[in-house]
């Protein structure tokens, strides 16, 4: 005889049973089901950059929406205030406002357009240049933040894929 007693044994028979018969999932498939979803990830993302960016762009007298808006014309040449709102993430209104700002800082000309009477043409002055290369440093330094530790041809291939998700809903 053990020395251990009937009722004793019994239980851990049936403790031992029961775990058993349930079905753990393996150690991976535990960290995989644990993994946040790629849309939590992309959303944590853009709060954590946009926060970010807020702090690094103060300090140089701009907004977010100032920053976004003059690299849009940037990149562009040109935009109307509905076109600028769409691609800076900010509502018409909104946009007006910033325009406004910035139309008064002479970092902006606003032109009617000759084809279309209630349009109004925005286009980056040389001043609004000169401001949006200065910040650009600034957001140079927290993009290599984030990219520390990545491979180049990583950052590219994620660049690429972020771009295809963007297209895919936009459709």
């Amino acid at each position: 005889m053990t020395g251990k007693s009937p009722a004793k044994t019994t239980k851990a028979t049936i403790a031992a049973s029961a775990s058993a018969g349930r079905q753990r999932p393996a150690p991976t498939a535990r960290k995989a089901a644990a993994r946040p979803r790629l849309t939590y990830l992309v959303g944590s993302l853009d709060r954590i950059l946009r926060r970010k960016m807020t702090e690094a762009l103060a300090p140089l007298g701009l907004t977010l929406a100032q920053f976004t808006a003059l690299s849009v014309l940037e990149a562009r040449g040109e935009a109307s205030n509905a076109q600028l709102a769409e691609r800076s993430f900010i509502t018409p209104q909104s946009a007006n406002e910033v325009m406004s700002v910035m139309a008064s800082r002479n970092w902006i000309t606003r032109e009617p357009d000759p084809n279309h009477g209630r349009i109004v043409v925005l286009r980056l002055t040389d001043e609004g240049r000169e401001v949006l290369h200065r910040c650009m440093s600034a957001v140079r330094v927290l993009e290599a933040r984030m990219l520390s530790g990545t491979e180049a041809s990583d950052a590219s291939a994620v660049q690429e894929m972020l771009e295809r998700f963007v297209r895919n809903l936009r459709e």
